[in-house]
């Protein structure tokens, strides 16, 4: 699956240094030392000048690898990154599961001028403020719309990173939609793609239909790459709790292409801006063009990282 994937090359990344591995019995990495009540983690932030909170739960203690997860959507949930659990404890990382603003753990205002990208931005900057993150350990990880996240919140504040990932997302909407319309939706049944395009050019996207569709034909092939009936526990809950509003407002009524907020959104000639180590992930079943990917990984003006296309599983 996608996230074993992005797993295993992100662990990779880390190895890539010349410090020494991490001691996980001497770091004591569950002793998380929480002052007052103990919430296993959870930590409620304050963002948008204190109107509304975030959800963030810690796990682990490294003093110098803490992770901050993006997730995708927008408005996902932090929850199809928990296959996390299986790998990070034992490699001694410390990482933040984060419920973007209008996702499920979080406050979910219903002011529709919140949901642009240079508020989550600065939403992002707030959270790193109060998890107390900074250049000599925070590691930013984007999946997806949390990877355009990622890269504008690197083009603005990366003098607070360490390092960067973006993981299964281009650096170009337009070049993800053309992806979509050119290579991605030939490979579905000429059939099945004309039903789709009819119910889009009628903006039936209410139709159950129209998932009917999607489901077995294109997020089985490329989300992941399993029977629906067969998707693990934290991937149905993520699909469960999306906050179709806030998704449909900014990325349009499905994965297959762009049509919201960000269809415009191009930052791939700013890209040689990020300066700070910048892994980029990507595989041949994405939804996202994998050569692209492999590209922005030579934009970057660090020593780029980035996997040769294997298939996602």
């Amino acid at each position: 699956m996608k996230k074993i994937l992005i797993l295993s090359l992100f662990l990779s990344f880390f190895g890539c240094g010349t410090e020494k591995p991490v001691d996980v019995e001497k770091l004591s990495y569950y002793n998380l030392q929480e002052p007052g009540v103990k919430s296993g983690g959870i930590k409620m932030i304050p963002v948008h000048g204190g109107k509304y909170k975030v959800w963030t739960k810690r796990v682990g203690n490294s003093p110098r690898i803490k992770v901050l997860l993006l997730h995708g959507g927008p408005a996902a949930t932090h929850e199809y990154f928990e296959s996390f659990d299986s790998y990070f404890p034992q490699e001694g990382i410390e990482y933040y599961y984060y419920d973007q603003l209008g996702s499920y753990y979080s406050d979910q205002p219903t002011d529709t001028s919140l949901w642009n990208l240079p508020r989550f931005v600065e939403e992002v900057e707030e959270v790193r403020q109060a998890l107390g993150l900074d250049s000599t350990n925070f590691y930013l990880l984007g999946n997806s719309w949390g990877g355009i996240l990622a890269m504008e919140y690197a083009l603005k504040y990366q003098q607070h990173l360490k390092a960067l990932v973006i993981a299964n997302m281009m650096a170009s909407a337009p070049e993800y939609g053309r992806y979509a319309d050119e290579v991605l939706a030939k490979q579905m049944d000429p059939k099945v793609l004309e039903e789709v395009r009819e119910i889009e050019a009628r903006k039936d996207f209410s139709n159950p239909r129209y998932m009917e569709l999607l489901l077995p034909n294109f997020y089985e092939q490329h989300l992941c790459r399993f029977p629906s009936a067969q998707w693990p526990d934290p991937v149905n809950r993520a699909f469960k709790h999306l906050n179709a509003t806030v998704y449909t407002l900014m990325q349009g009524p499905s994965e297959f292409g762009i049509s919201g907020k960000l269809e415009k959104w191009d930052i791939s000639k700013r890209l040689p801006e990020i300066t700070v180590p910048t892994l980029t992930i990507g595989a041949t079943h994405d939804t996202m063009d994998p050569k692209h990917m492999e590209w922005m990984s030579t934009q970057v003006k660090t020593e780029g990282f980035c996997c040769a296309p294997t298939e996602a599983t």
